[in-house]
């Protein structure tokens, strides 16, 4: 045995190991002083958080808990990244979307560590006739250019080719991607779109633009319209593997087809999620690249851009954290671009300081974090390495399913997809009403005095195909009620917080009723009495030992003076005469929904 120098930082070195059945033995113990009796073998799964898509996150996760090799940087099966060198040379492409036909903001950007551009071009975007506008002054050598022109792909294609033929960029120096993404369009707007001209876009780019790609595999729409990570990477897979099967059908062999795809998936505030998901992406394209025979050319390259689910309308600024939060979540898990959307995303066109906020948040995770300098940061983690193989084999699962039902365009046509997405979010909506999976600003401490942030509006996204869903939507519905009841009126509604007892008997249940009614619009009002509040309705706040001895009174002194309806802050019990309670868990949006139908708000 080797035997170290005493250096004084032997921690627990002088202590024996511990065992799995110890710590899960002492887990039980701990539970059963909580008045929760669960056997030594069960304590592991007590503690378990349930995620979607059956998967579970563990509290403890060691060496015995073993997933596939991950392989090599740059080698199949890529999980650990496309690129052997990772984004250690330069970071990550930092690509900003613009939708407006404007100089200014595009030059803005690249002069200020932008480092590619993303243009919606079309009817709900930039004019194609406008492109070589938005273009002036961009040295397109330099920055690759790529297109979202969802119906108006082709046209838009055909121009920015022309562009570099005019302004005489090399065919081997033009970089970016035309955008052609036909089932993409299909799931956007329910209209199929035209997978010849995508094929031959790719023919051309294989043939004359090395440095060039045809297609995007966009996993945006499946998210925005409620998916799971695994049926996100379900769909993008079943997507690519259509457009394997036209480019090779036209042609191209199986290399050059992959080498005309990018794909490109949402990266949320749920950072270990993300960073499984697309480490998770790169393994399930590069088995479908072995299958096809060609798996060295597997290596997926991605954009993943910040979550517009998870944005909000309501205290915007908070989704600056989020975004931040998503956008490490991305680099750490190996996208070779990234889009920050800015703060006010969801209120309509960003302005100057909303879009420098954005590409800003990218420069500091890459240039003063430093967080593309090591390769695969979270190559090694436990709890990564499981994720990441349980959540690869969920999406296979996924795409399984979707390639028995025909493919991408059947399983969308026969309303297969729309009906997985549409069970997932119906699910994630009892938890968002129930403030399960709380919403800063909006679910949880709501500021109903704040000024709200007024943008100029953007262009109508696509629609007639799968919907589009934000955290929000309950509560915002909710919070827009309360608005309109205040133009109309000059008060919002109200509820009157009974406090029975001493500070510390009712201080946290007053503090939890007054968060909730504000999520829904409705201002609690704690000073005075029930007569002086101008509230309709009433909650008592206290213990359930005062509840026990003084509701009964309260309550029918609150009926006396006119209260409709009370509620309680508390879980169920015998009360005398309580209408409603509210708890941790509660359905928070039907209770407001139903208060605000009784207080006639509208």
């Amino acid at each position: 045995m080797t035997v170290l120098p005493d250096d004084g930082l032997s921690l627990a070195a002088d202590f024996p190991d511990a065992t799995h059945e110890q710590w899960r033995h002492l887990v039980a113990g701990v539970l059963r002083k909580s008045g929760r009796e669960v056997p030594d073998d069960e304590a592991e799964g007590a503690l378990s958080t349930a995620l979607e898509d059956g998967l579970r996150a563990r509290p403890l996760y060691t060496a015995r808990d073993h997933a596939p090799d991950p392989g090599l940087p740059g080698f199949p099966p890529f999980v650990r990244g496309g690129k052997a060198e990772g984004s250690t040379v330069g970071g990550w492409d930092v690509r900003q979307r613009h939708t407006v036909a404007e100089a200014a903001p595009v030059l803005n950007d690249l002069e200020n560590g932008v480092t590619s551009l993303w243009l919606a071009v079309g009817d709900r975007g930039i004019p194609v006739s406008a492109l070589g506008t938005v273009l002036d002054g961009v040295y397109l050598d330099l920055a690759p250019v790529v297109l979202d022109a969802g119906e108006a792909a082709e046209p838009a294609a055909r121009e920015l080719l022309r562009l570099f033929a005019a302004r005489e960029v090399a065919a081997d120096a033009a970089r970016g991607n035309l955008g052609a993404d036909p089932l993409g369009l299909e799931a956007r707007t329910g209209r199929p779109g035209d997978p010849a001209s995508a094929t031959e876009a790719a023919r051309l780019c294989a043939a004359r633009y090395p440095g060039l790609r045809a297609l995007t595999v966009d996993a945006l729409p499946y998210h925005e319209a409620g998916g799971s990570a695994a049926q996100e990477l379900g769909c993008s897979l079943a997507t690519g593997v259509a457009y394997l099967r036209e480019l090779t059908g036209a042609g191209l062999d199986t290399a050059q087809a992959l080498a005309q795809l990018e794909f490109r998936y949402a990266a949320t505030a749920d950072q270990f999620l993300t960073i499984a998901k697309l480490r998770a992406a790169r393994r399930l394209w590069a088995r479908v690249a072995e299958v096809c025979g060609a798996p060295r050319a597997g290596g997926q390259l991605q954009h993943a851009v910040t979550s517009s689910v998870m944005m909000t309308r309501r205290d915007p600024w908070v989704n600056i954290l989020r975004t931040t939060v998503a956008a490490l979540a991305a680099g750490v898990g190996g996208a070779d671009a990234v889009t920050v959307l800015p703060f006010d995303h969801a209120l309509g066109l960003p302005d100057a300081f909303a879009r420098r906020i954005a590409r800003n948040t990218s420069v500091i995770l890459v240039e003063e974090s430093q967080l593309s300098r090591v390769v695969d940061p979270a190559g090694g983690s436990w709890y990564v390495e499981r994720l990441t193989d349980e959540l690869a084999h969920a999406g296979w699962e996924f795409f399984q399913e979707i390639e028995r039902a025909g493919g991408q365009g059947p399983a969308l046509r026969s309303g297969l997809v729309g009906e997985r997405l549409a069970a997932t979010w119906a699910a994630r909506s009892a938890k968002l009403a129930k403030r399960r999976e709380p919403v800063t600003g909006v679910s949880e401490f709501p500021h109903l005095a704040e000024k709200p942030v007024v943008r100029e509006p953007a262009p109508e996204p696509p629609s007639g195909g799968l919907p589009r869903v934000r955290r929000d939507e309950a509560f915002e519905e909710l919070r827009a009620r309360s608005d309109a009841h205040l133009a109309a009126t000059g008060a919002r509604p109200r509820v009157y917080l009974a406090a029975l007892g001493p500070a510390a008997a009712h201080t946290a249940r007053l503090t939890f009723a007054a968060n909730l009614f504000q999520a829904g619009g409705i201002e609690p009002v704690t000073e005075g009495t029930f007569e002086e509040s101008g509230a309709r309705e009433a909650c008592l706040c206290s213990s359930d030992a005062l509840y026990e001895e003084q509701s009964g009174a309260v309550v029918r002194g609150l009926r006396e003076a006119g209260a409709a309806h009370v509620f309680l802050a508390g879980r169920p019990g015998p009360y005398e005469d309580v209408d409603t309670y509210v708890f941790a868990g509660c359905d928070a949006v039907a209770v407001l929904f139903a208060a605000l139908d009784r207080m006639g708000v509208s």
